[in-house]
């Protein structure tokens, strides 16, 4: 009697199994979701341009705005001199809102996916402050020049990627010294340490260079103000590069998701990944302060209001939080330069709503993983 043995498969790890059950499902980015979030940054860009010392009206903005794209001509009813202020002084900044924004929301995502934990945002590793105090220390031996001139520097992003890697740095091996649980919550608590390290180190060195203090502390309140493009032009590419490394690793953060032990039987290297994100979020952070001074809780706030509309997936988190992020920063800044006769730093108005939006999420969060 002939046999036959049909060989069977070899089992998946449980680890691998339950891992799989727990993963987000697989998800897409409707075309609803697409088109609400660019129309929320078209009328922010609209709302940064429209309203200011001088208002002009809403539809002749809109009007002024499609003009510049090529081959339309439309009549908005706008002086020259009205023009000139939408195209050299307010268009800029409101760009520059869109792009600090996103880079910003797009970080403090990442750092959530990362830690599994829904309290970081793009301050965790001390990265803020590092990259504040290497932009402290350019303005100092500056003389106060960069601050006042209004216009960055291309060496400025690099003094903030410089002190920005520095902290990451000293981070990681606080975190190391800790033995041999080198886990999520240890690193957190080695940024916290190291952030308040970095902070006293900076204002060393604004006692120690008084005549620059006013414009330094201008800086760290955060600041939107641009001379023109250039400002644009020197974010633009970081953007654009933490960007595409968190959008080409957002199925990997899912599967982080599920715990390293769960994630390696799924094939994945927690580590190397980790890694990669945190370079990208720590770059596009530093980028982003060195432009703009330090401007907190939007890393929190908007990951954490994408996640109630769209869900889980950072294969929809991060695309909403690109948009979202720009429109929200934008609208702030509308705020920021209307809400009282003299203009409120940026930092405060997002301060203003992110302490009590993160009471909210310290009392509603039940646990570290997100």
């Amino acid at each position: 009697m002939n046999e036959t043995i049909t060989a069977s498969p070899p089992a998946a790890p449980a680890g691998g199994r339950n891992a799989a059950a727990r993963l987000p499902r697989p998800a897409r980015l409707g075309p609803a979701w697409i088109v609400g979030g660019v129309v929320a940054v078209l009328v922010a860009l609209v709302a940064g341009v429209a309203f200011g010392p001088v208002s002009l009206p809403p539809g002749s903005v809109a009007l002024e705005l499609l003009n510049l794209i090529p081959g339309v001509r439309l009549d908005s009813g706008l002086d020259e001199r009205e023009i000139a202020i939408i195209t050299e002084l307010r268009l800029p900044r409101a760009v520059l809102g869109v792009l600090v924004g996103a880079t910003l929301a797009v970080a403090g995502a990442c750092y959530q996916g990362v830690f599994r934990n829904p309290l970081a945002d793009p301050y965790l590793l001390g990265v803020a402050a590092g990259a504040g105090l290497g932009v402290t220390a350019l303005i100092a031996l500056a003389g106060g020049s960069i601050v006042l001139s209004g216009v960055v520097p291309l060496t400025t992003p690099v003094a903030a990627f410089v002190g920005a890697l520095g902290a990451v740095g000293l981070t990681y091996l606080l975190g190391v010294t800790g033995g041999r649980d080198r886990g999520p919550a240890t690193l957190i608590l080695a940024g916290v340490a190291i952030s308040a390290f970095l902070s006293a180190a900076q204002t060393y060195l604004m006692q120690r260079n008084v005549d620059n203090f006013r414009e330094i502390y201008s800086w760290l309140l955060g600041r939107l103000s641009s001379a023109g493009w250039h400002d644009v032009r020197v974010l633009l590419p970081y953007t654009l590069l933490t960007a595409a490394v968190a959008l080409l690793y957002r199925r990997q953060l899912d599967v982080l998701a599920v715990g390293d032990a769960e994630a390696t039987g799924l094939g994945l290297n927690p580590r190397r990944t980790r890694f990669v994100l945190l370079a990208a979020a720590s770059l596009g952070t530093a980028a982003a302060v060195s432009v703009s001074g330090l401007i907190g809780f939007v890393g929190i706030i908007i990951p954490h209001l994408v996640r109630l509309l769209v869900g889980v997936s950072y294969r929809l988190i991060l695309p909403m939080c690109l948009l979202l992020g720009g429109a929200f920063l934008t609208l702030a800044d509308v705020l920021a330069r209307t809400a009282t006769a003299a203009e409120l730093p940026i930092g405060v108005v997002t301060a203003f709503f992110g302490a009590p939006f993160f009471v909210l999420v310290l009392r509603t969060a039940k646990r570290v993983a997100v």
